[in-house]
């Protein structure tokens, strides 16, 4: 199932907790700011979204 991944980059202050909870590496820190890169992978587990303390990331079924 496809989805979208979404970051807020106003809101995204770089801790990179999405990174590193991800199972499959959906994210990378690019400028100090989390980067959604292998969406492909993205599993839809909202690990992501439920660690991000900032709420900068959201993920939508397409």
């Amino acid at each position: 199932m496809p989805w979208n991944v979404l970051v807020n980059e106003e809101l995204c202050i770089g801790c990179g907790e999405c990174v590193d909870v991800c199972p499959v590496e959906v994210f990378e820190l690019q400028d100090d700011k989390a980067v959604p890169v292998n969406v492909d992978e993205c599993l839809g587990c909202e690990s992501c979204v439920e660690v991000c303390e900032q709420d900068a990331v959201n993920i939508q079924e397409i």
